[in-house]
């Protein structure tokens, strides 16, 4: 799978490692595990609900989650935001 990132979810992932830099190690984990396997059960992919509900999420760690859209026959996953369970729902 190839990984893009929208323009938005550039600018929020920086100010979100500038906040949680002890974070980038397994949010290195996270995205080579997307590209290998998306459905890999330690992501905990889901489809999402509402008004996200083009979307799926994954884990980071319990609280924080990566936003996603999954685009399988074209082997794509685009990243769409990422922060606390709060802050993306």
């Amino acid at each position: 799978m190839q990984l893009d990132r929208e323009k938005s979810y550039l600018k929020r992932e920086i100010k979100f490692f500038k906040k949680h830099p002890e974070l980038l190690d397994k949010y290195a984990v996270v995205l080579k595990k997307l590209e290998n396997d998306p459905f890999e059960p330690s992501l905990k992919l889901h489809k999402l609900q509402g008004n996200l509900e083009k979307f799926h999420a994954v884990r980071l760690t319990y609280e924080y989650r990566i936003i996603l859209i999954l685009m399988i026959i074209n082997e794509r996953i685009v990243l769409v935001d990422i922060g606390s369970h709060d802050d993306v729902y």
